[in-house]
């Protein structure tokens, strides 16, 4: 029996077949092998084409049958895992009425801010968890306001994993985790916000049909079983974003489990019981995957908007002929501190951490006798680095103390440099596992179709492939100083 897991990053999109008794990876694949393009047509703005989302899906697929022999008919559940907050919009017919605003999009930062004062302060924390701020209730709103001709013509709006699931089952359906991170959840009376929805002038007849994150969200259609080869019906029982579905996918479901990520975007996500909130909205709440209204689960997200995208510039500009692991390499021949270079990590978008500002990437101190590429490569890592531990001081201040880090070993995870740097500066030790975000929804599928009991059976197997501790914390310290220094200057 197999497991498909389909992963709707910003970068790429990945898929995962997956053999349901051993929890292995059969084949993965990603498409495309460079980043997706972004559409930015004014500062600030992010959009994507979910189109190309589909298309890259089907073309991922497409490769993993090429590389491994399977019966595609054999895959019995499906799962969807998918960039947050982005805002998908279609017609009566299921059409497309303009591209997505994505997650990083900051043009609706003072729509949310008007609904945080409109609807109150308490309110919104209190009910909402969050500040209405730059999400996707806020960014419908935008296009209410700013694009009417268009809002006029939705039907409904998704978010980028039920899209995909949509064109797989021709059903649009949504959840209560997925509700919360657009802001339209009210977790005091665990309803849509009936507040918020009057303030913004929504119909309720926008919202889709509300299932659980583990549940049939529809089955294939005979004309997309013709077109890829899966059996038509197989279901669709798993979507969940792709934060929440990391921390899945390291087994972190109960209270103080913490789990990290740093691609396109750089997280720390821990898992709470308790209806907990940032008194100005810099980290997240929502609710996890196994969130229900008997059993209280909720996500804690620092999410910084920089990171991969950091490394990925840097390279692109001063090394576009080296692999990443020939900028580690350069990188780890320079000395802790890169010589008095510094990065500050936060150019692609408005950063919630940084109270929705948006300062750009800066390099500091460069000095042009001394400093050259491997330093800047260096300064990079060890920025993004710093970013996280100002990330995690925000958190530890709401109350949460991690004793242990769980990351999958890929993206920046993979720079030994960077590793050193995460744990020695946020002083914290870190699990590294074989995981992505397409496996854990190839899994999040199988518990979602019953093939699982519950999610311990389903990641029983899992087991660490290192652990890391701190070491050179005296060293990192006085270079994090020096650096929080410089960020505080731009605020």
């Amino acid at each position: 029996m197999l497991l498909l897991g389909i992963d709707i990053g910003t970068s790429s999109i990945k898929v995962a077949v997956i053999n349901a008794e051993t929890q292995r990876v059969i084949t993965s694949a990603q498409y495309p092998d460079e980043e997706s393009p972004i559409i930015s047509k004014q500062t600030g703005w992010a959009e994507q084409s979910p189109e190309m989302w589909w298309e890259h899906a089907l073309l991922a697929f497409k490769k993993c049958k090429t590389q491994v022999s399977f019966q595609a008919s054999d895959i019995a559940s499906i799962g969807i895992a998918y960039q947050m907050h982005g805002l998908v919009l279609v017609d009566k017919d299921q059409n497309l009425v303009r591209n997505s605003i994505i997650w990083c999009d900051s043009r609706a930062v003072e729509t949310g801010n008007l609904a945080f004062e409109a609807l109150g302060e308490e309110y919104c924390l209190t009910h909402l968890l969050n500040s209405p701020g730059n999400f996707t209730a806020s960014k419908l709103a935008w296009v209410k306001q700013n694009e009417p001709e268009i809002y006029a013509r939705v039907d409904k709006f998704m978010l980028p994993g039920d899209f995909i699931a949509m064109k797989l089952t021709s059903q649009i359906t949504t959840s209560i985790s997925a509700l919360s991170e657009g802001i339209f959840w009210d977790f005091k009376t665990d309803s849509l916000s009936e507040a918020l929805m009057d303030y913004y002038g929504f119909s309720r007849d926008l919202i889709p049909e509300i299932k659980p994150v583990f549940a049939e969200h529809g089955r294939v259609t005979a004309s997309i079983a013709q077109l890829t080869g899966l059996a038509e019906g197989t279901p669709v029982t798993y979507k969940s974003g792709d934060q929440p579905n990391n921390a899945l996918s390291l087994n972190v479901l109960e209270p103080g489990e913490i789990a990290a990520t740093a691609g396109t975007s750089g997280v720390i996500y821990g898992v709470s019981d308790q209806l907990a909130f940032d008194p100005q909205s810099r980290v997240n709440t929502f609710a996890h995957v196994n969130y229900t209204q008997e059993q209280k689960r909720l996500g804690i997200l620092l999410c910084i908007n920089g990171t991969g995208s950091m490394n990925r510039w840097a390279k692109h500009n001063m090394g576009p002929s080296d692999s990443y692991a020939q900028i580690n390499a350069a990188a780890a021949q320079v000395g802790i501190g890169a010589d008095g270079l510094r990065v500050l990590p936060f150019g692609n978008g408005a950063e919630r951490m940084l109270n929705n500002r948006l300062i750009g990437a800066q390099m500091s101190h460069i000095d042009l006798n001394i400093h050259q590429k491997a330093h800047i490569f260096r300064a990079v890592q060890e920025g993004i680095a710093y970013a996280f531990r100002y990330g995690l001081d925000i958190m530890r201040s709401n109350g949460l103390a991690p004793t242990v880090i769980r990351a999958g070993k890929a993206n920046l995870f993979l720079s030994n440099l960077f590793l050193e740097a995460f744990v020695n500066c946020t002083g914290v030790p870190v699990e590294l596992y074989e995981n992505d975000g397409s496996t854990g929804a190839a899994l999040g599928s199988g518990i979602g179709a019953k093939i699982y009991s519950n999610p311990s059976e389903a990641f029983h197997n899992l087991k660490p492939i290192q652990f890391v501790e701190p070491s050179l914390t005296s060293q990192y310290e006085p270079v994090y100083q020096d650096w929080l220094q410089l960020l505080n200057q731009q605020q």
